[in-house]
């Protein structure tokens, strides 16, 4: 099955998947990248390279999201403020009682509807248990979010929902 994702390649799967791998692990650039395979004696274009990290991306997110360690069922969750290119943007972001991130999710508005895609993602990830506790600050979408989670039957009754005024991961 590897071999047909391959088919047809200008060049070999190790350096394709070298390539995807170093771009989605570390802080690099496609030109880095471009420069750092340039030092090895293998010339590619960074556009190749982002066409490889498009197609490959996701395949790599699926086949490895199987042997993700579970987290652990008490959640802590906020949102905060960030800019992207200059545009405001909400981080929604999960972690378990451990540290260990559960999901997260960024959205251009701090309402209910992205507080509920962010629920909706983070409950549907294979890797997470459903949460026991979920501490969250005080923000009413928030806690809208997780009671209509609860109602329709995503997340179960029995989940309990702290919340503390300063709640900052």
């Amino acid at each position: 099955m590897t071999e047909n994702l391959f088919k047809w390649r200008h060049f070999e799967k190790e350096i394709i998947l070298l390539c995807v791998r170093w771009y989605l692990k570390y802080p690099l650039s496609y030109r880095d990248l471009m420069e750092m395979m340039a030092e090895r004696e293998v010339i590619v274009t960074h556009t190749t390279i982002m066409r490889w990290v498009h197609k490959y991306s996701p395949i790599l997110d699926g086949r490895v999201r199987k042997h993700i360690k579970l987290t652990n069922d008490s959640w802590r969750m906020d949102e905060t403020y960030i800019r992207i290119k200059g545009k405001n943007a909400y981080l929604y972001r999960a972690v378990d009682s451990t540290g260990k991130t559960i999901d997260f999710y960024v959205s251009e508005r701090r309402d209910k509807k992205a507080a509920k895609k962010f629920f909706h993602k983070a409950l549907g990830a294979e890797h997470n248990r459903e949460p026991r506790v979920i501490t969250t600050d005080k923000y009413p979408a928030t806690e809208m979010a997780i009671l209509e989670e609860r109602y329709f039957g995503e997340m179960s009754c029995r989940t309990q929902h702290r919340m503390c005024q300063y709640s900052n991961i």
